[in-house]
């Protein structure tokens, strides 16, 4: 393969990566959601607790696929400094740096459910709330930054992660929702 067919096949590899992260990262978001519901979802609470677990595990590595990937081409001109330090890129710095940030925030995440026995529920709940603000930082960071940004395609596709994350939380902050911790508290009263 010569040098060109490669740069090609990095670039398409870091871009469909980084799409594919941030659809997988809406389904962990959105089944995030669904884990803390206390109403009755067709699937049991244990296989929710776990798409919700294997969605986030898939777009983390997708997430290092796409930064492995974006090193190792020549023309996406990062540096391994741009993936730690938000901000300080060449090559279009705020939207290179809201994928920074979202980095950033996906390992306070991973770090906070790896440690999660050690951190208590309180802090591990306000560390993984972190999901939050990561997930809209990413698909400002998509829609941004790379060639595909404004093709009709990939805005259907963030139109419709969109609309997904967007429905669940309007399904959380409405009035009949009831957290999952507030019914097992009432019942053990």
């Amino acid at each position: 393969m010569n040098q060109t067919a490669m740069t090609q096949a990095l670039w398409a590899l870091g871009r469909g990566s980084g799409i594919a992260a941030l659809v997988v990262l809406t389904v962990a978001v959105v089944v995030g959601i669904a884990a803390r519901s206390g109403r009755a979802i067709t699937l049991p609470r244990s296989a929710i607790a776990e798409l919700h677990r294997g969605a986030s595990l898939i777009a983390c590595a997708l997430v290092g696929i796409h930064v492995l990937s974006l090193l190792a081409d020549p023309d996406a001109q990062l540096r391994l400094i741009d993936i730690v330090l938000p901000f300080v890129a060449d090559y279009r710095p705020v939207w290179l740096g809201l994928g920074t940030v979202a980095v950033d925030l996906l390992l306070a995440v991973v770090v906070s459910a790896l440690l999660r026995h050690r951190l208590g529920p309180r802090t591990f709940r306000l560390i993984h709330w972190a999901a939050y603000g990561l997930w809209p930082v990413a698909l400002i960071h998509s829609l941004g930054t790379g060639t595909d940004a404004a093709r009709p395609w990939l805005l259907t596709v963030a139109g419709v992660c969109i609309l997904a994350v967007a429905g669940a939380v309007t399904w959380r902050v409405g009035a009949n929702f009831t957290e999952f911790g507030r019914i097992q508290r009432r019942s053990a009263s």
